[in-house]
């Protein structure tokens, strides 16, 4: 996450939706590296059992799949055929040493398989799709989130992924975007941390219709802005961060939370607590489907709890109805049985926690499933450091949502977690992935072309402006089964 900026004219700080990877000192990283088998392709049928209970497929740990997971997070290089060029000894030292867990293992579970190879290769120049300083109805709008699309009832697009006063982009398709000035749902910035209505931005959205419209939101409490709700009185120790819902029952022109509000995911205690650094749940991914279920990668700062210690990254979220936000469950490491409710409604003892998955450094911008091979694809954007050999968008590939591949970066350039003051040119930012052609209207799948859409911000001094642009590249996509 970027530092607050004051944002011209408005005298607020409209902030970026990144927690930086180093901002939150103290913070533990995972070290728990076992792969685990996917609880996607064979979950409907593995035990009969019906959500939120199911807890999925038994877990076993993987010995090519371990290796793997730890050189991702090392940057260490990994070798994606490992028996291709080895000779007939080491192949057999190597089945042999996989072979006892692999009779471990039920035959279920044994279907998962290694992460796909894929690779993703921009072809053509970046083109404009929205300019703050052209196309603003007012100086709160600029691309502040990646974007989300969906088509409605009537098959027009709708695309979030702009400021706390959340507007959408309107148009027949993707290329024949608007800004449409409604704002479809406002901010309260109210000082009653139970309220959770101070700054929310729509991040994640599904419909099945093109009229309801499900929404997760990133609400930030900024306990800085409230006098005597945080002494520490800076924007990154006294950020208090929840996933709330909203819902729209006219093809998302308006949206409307609920009373009391919806906490989807929370931190297991109060705003108050553990101040000093950014805490809580942050920058849900867009939701995608797969069978009866749609998913969502949630990022978390983690928190330290006797008996319930809670690793930073990315937790998978599993649901089968969106409508009903609190049916959203975190993948445990033995099913999707841990949820995250209000602290100020319903406290939990011991505190629940997930098993983050992927070589992530921060949020997912987007993922999406390739619909030729099945694969799902992942773009997130990561700084030069801690295996990452530059800064910019970074892309991995899965077959399951929980083991992925290394990844490799796709477009070079100082992103959010980069210093500003350092910076030589625009950062980029908020990266995801949009088919024009995708055939769910929630625009989660993608052919062997999409577009790579971004966010371009400009820099004075060290200042990160409110100049910026929506921008949109194509992107050659291939993957090998």
């Amino acid at each position: 996450m970027g530092l607050a900026y004051r944002m011209a004219g408005t005298g607020r700080a409209p902030t970026p939706r990144f927690p930086s990877p180093s901002a939150g000192a103290g913070v533990r990283r995972s070290q728990d590296g076992a792969r685990v088998p996917s609880p996607v392709r064979e979950r409907d049928r593995v035990r009969g059992a019906t959500y939120p209970e199911d807890p999925g497929p038994s877990p076993r740990p993987s010995p090519e799949r371990e290796s793997g997971r730890v050189a991702a997070f090392t940057g260490q290089s990994v070798n994606l055929r490992p028996y291709v060029r080895r000779g007939i000894r080491q192949r057999f030292a190597l089945l042999a040493a996989a072979l006892v867990p692999l009779l471990l293992i039920p035959p279920e579970a044994q279907a998962a398989a290694e992460p796909p190879l894929s690779a993703l290769t921009l072809v053509g120049p970046p083109a404009i799709v929205f300019k703050a300083g052209r196309d603003a109805c007012d100086g709160a709008d600029v691309p502040d989130a990646p974007a989300r699309a969906f088509r409605d009832a009537a098959g027009a697009v709708a695309l979030f992924g702009m400021h706390y006063r959340n507007r959408a982009l309107r148009g027949p398709d993707l290329d024949h975007l608007k800004l449409d000035c409604a704002v479809v749902l406002d901010s309260g910035e109210k000082p009653d941390p139970a309220s959770y209505d101070d700054r929310s931005w729509i991040t994640a959205t599904w419909t099945e219709d093109g009229r309801h419209v499900a929404a997760l939101l990133h609400h930030e409490y900024q306990a800085n802005e409230h006098p005597g709700r945080c002494p520490a009185g800076s924007y990154m120790a006294c950020w208090y961060n929840t996933i709330t819902a909203a819902a729209s029952a006219d093809g998302g022109r308006s949206f409307a939370r609920r009373n009391p509000p919806v906490v989807v995911a929370g931190a297991p205690f109060r705003q108050e607590v553990d101040q000093g650094r950014h805490r809580g749940f942050f920058n849900p991914s867009n939701i995608v489907a797969e069978g009866r279920w749609r998913y969502v990668l949630v990022s978390t700062t983690g928190w330290d709890r006797p008996g319930s210690d809670q690793a930073a990254g990315l937790c998978l979220f599993r649901s089968d109805d969106p409508a009903d936000p609190a049916r959203w469950r975190a993948w445990t490491g033995t099913g999707f049985t841990a949820a995250f409710p209000d602290p100020y409604r319903k406290p939990v003892s011991p505190a629940a926690t997930c098993r983050p998955v992927g070589p992530f450094p921060g949020p997912v911008g987007a993922v999406v499933r390739h619909r030729a091979t099945g694969a799902w694809i992942a773009v997130f954007m990561a700084k030069a450091g801690d295996g990452f050999a530059r800064s910019g968008f970074y892309w991995t590939s899965s077959r399951d949502l929980i083991a992925w591949d290394t990844p490799r970066l796709l477009l070079d350039g100082a992103t959010l977690y980069d210093d500003p003051c350092k910076a030589t040119a625009p950062l980029i930012a908020y990266p995801s992935l949009l088919d024009p052609a995708a055939q769910g209207r929630n625009f989660d799948d993608v052919g062997d072309r999409a577009l790579l859409t971004y966010a371009s911000l400009r820099i004075e001094g060290c200042t990160i402006t409110s100049d910026r642009d929506l921008l949109r590249r194509p992107v050659a996509i291939r993957v090998w089964p």
